[in-house]
């Protein structure tokens, strides 16, 4: 619609930007064993609580594909496509050990005082 949009990625949300095939060298034990918890990447996630051991995510992607819904991964895509900024906080990065070798290409690094001047210059604000 001709207007910028600003997404920001913060804790458990920066699953959705992890790339699958790379992976950081250097990393402590925690660090190691966030990388071990989070799904890496989009098509890797899972639905929540109604997950019931995959049966749920594999439904609910079956269900989105039946009624020509794009999944997650190709909104992500097309997110980029369509030059929306994709920014990543990177304090919620440091903490659970996340390195920006991990993670896709064209994404912006900003923390809470970027979030908050975005917000500040935007009309619509949703934080989820």
């Amino acid at each position: 619609m001709g207007t910028e949009v600003v997404i920001f990625f913060t804790f458990w949300g920066i699953s959705v930007l992890r790339d699958a095939k790379k992976m950081a060298q250097k990393k402590t034990i925690i660090e190691k064993m966030f990388g071990w918890m989070m799904p890496k990447g989009a098509s890797k996630l899972k639905i929540s609580k109604m997950n019931m051991c995959g049966i749920g995510t594999k439904m609910m992607k079956d269900i989105m594909k039946k009624k020509n819904i794009q999944s997650v991964s190709q909104m992500l895509e097309l997110a980029k496509e369509m030059k929306i900024k994709l920014t990543v906080c990177q304090m919620s990065m440091d903490i659970m050990g996340i390195k920006k070798e991990e993670l896709i290409d064209g994404i912006a690094f900003g923390g809470v005082a970027s979030y908050l001047g975005e917000t500040d210059n935007s009309k619509n604000n949703l934080f989820i």
